[in-house]
């Protein structure tokens, strides 16, 4: 995801805040949904304490010289939930709300991820609570060197691979294999994923997480007779997921009728040239003032009539009270946690289905595993062939959650959180306790 929050933007007509104070603090919703998994965990009950306490959590003071001289510090965090499948794996976020509280969540919500895909990772999360648009390319670059030095006490390839999330990107990852590997005496291109292609960086990892929501959208809709041609579609968030995914179904043959970002929230009921939105956004910054669309109120925006709303900025957007008026077939979630645990509730009593984050958004972590692989080997894969294992990995994904769901009569976020505990305390209870 590449959206930044704008603690101004108005939640009318222009801009699109994504501060949700009525939403539940994130751990908080990650350990109801843990807690939701108990009655279904057998034998392995004894260990579904494991999954409510992060194994290790780093807090770090991350200080600049600015460009005026000054001294500037931030709050760093990198949070390992759980190792026991596997290394660490999961994103840095650089914005103005990160707090500890998020980034044990989103740790904890890669642990599960990692697991319901079947790779071989445990889960973790990072993040700088800064805007890094009040930095000046310098102070970015600086401020990221010295949190990677502040945290390469506990990443390695072998150890925890950070990626990138919200407010950060292949540049900011190529400083971070940089700073590790000149800390180390040695280039060690595995310590990071999402890198440029000329420094180990995978081909199709920018478009993975969109693409991977676009695809689990699609088994969706064949489940349910849902046709891709004339789907109508609604998109929160423009970037590298929510962008991504629109331009795909409508190349598919969908019909996206609202957008959303930082700046503006937009409809048009025949249809948004997605990309000639791209093109606006990428060159001013933001969707605010696209001609092809009219702006709408937010609230407008989140009952607008669809067959899928695609969630993909930050989490906590959608609450109960948002739940009882949309009017959507399907909900695929491309961001972390956007659905707080009691409007699951209502969603599921309204017979509105919600694909969850947890397998929606993993395209991009399974093309991370793809980077991590062909990094160890030296030897890389065309597009062509990433592509159709990333197919391969997400609808064989969806489908197990889909059966675990319709056998036990439960959403599949519940499906999919069963699956996961099932092999993350699996392998804590082969594994036994040292000492």
């Amino acid at each position: 995801m590449t959206q930044e929050l704008d603690k101004n933007a108005s939640p009318k007509l222009g801009g699109l805040s994504y501060l949700n104070p009525a939403a539940p603090e994130p751990w908080a919703s990650f350990i109801e949904q843990i807690e939701r998994v108990r009655p279904y965990l057998g034998p392995l009950e004894r260990w579904i304490e494991t999954l409510k306490h992060p194994k290790r959590t780093l807090i770090v003071d991350v200080p600049i010289e600015r460009d005026d001289g000054s001294i500037a510090h931030f709050e760093g965090y990198r949070v390992q939930h759980n190792l026991s499948r596997g290394p660490g794996k999961g994103g840095i976020r650089f914005h103005p709300a990160v707090t500890l509280n998020e980034v044990m969540a989103l740790a904890g919500w890669m642990t599960i991820k990692n697991a319901a895909v079947g790779l071989p990772f445990g889960g973790a999360k990072g993040g700088v609570r800064v805007d890094p648009a009040t930095l000046s390319k310098g102070e970015l670059q600086r401020m990221t060197r010295r949190f990677t030095s502040e945290i390469g006490l506990i990443i390695g390839p072998d150890r925890d691979i950070p990626a990138p999330d919200v407010g950060t990107n292949a540049q900011t990852m190529a400083v971070m294999m940089d700073t590790f590997s000149m800390n180390r005496g040695s280039t060690t291109s595995g310590v990071v994923t999402g890198k440029p292609i000329a420094l180990g960086g995978s081909l199709g990892r920018q478009e993975a997480t969109g693409r991977g929501v676009f695809i689990i959208a699609r088994e969706a809709g064949r489940h349910l007779h849902i046709p891709q041609e004339g789907a109508r579609i609604v998109v929160q968030g423009f970037g590298n997921v929510g962008g991504i995914a629109a331009r795909l179904f409508r190349a598919a043959g969908a019909k996206v009728v609202a957008i959303a970002d930082h700046t503006a929230t937009l409809a048009n009921e025949a249809g948004i040239d997605i990309p000639a939105a791209q093109a606006h956004a990428a060159t001013t910054g933001g969707l605010a003032g696209f001609a092809g669309a009219t702006p709408i109120d937010i609230e407008d925006f989140w009952q607008t009539p669809c067959d899928y709303l695609i969630p993909a900025a930050l989490e906590g957007q959608i609450t109960p009270e948002r739940a009882t008026r949309i009017q959507a077939r399907v909900i695929v979630e491309g961001a972390n946690g956007p659905t707080t645990p009691a409007a699951d509730d209502v969603l599921h009593k309204r017979g509105i289905l919600v694909v969850p984050d947890v397998l929606a958004n993993a395209g991009g972590v399974t093309v991370s595993y793809f980077e991590w692989v062909q990094d160890f080997s030296s030897f890389f894969w065309t597009e062509d062939e990433i592509n159709a294992r990333l197919e391969r990995i997400m609808v064989s994904a969806f489908d197990a959650i889909w059966l675990v769901a319709q056998e036990k009569q439960v959403s599949l976020r519940t499906a999919a959180f069963i699956i996961a505990c099932h092999r993350v305390l699996e392998a804590r209870a082969e594994r036994g306790l040292y000492p």
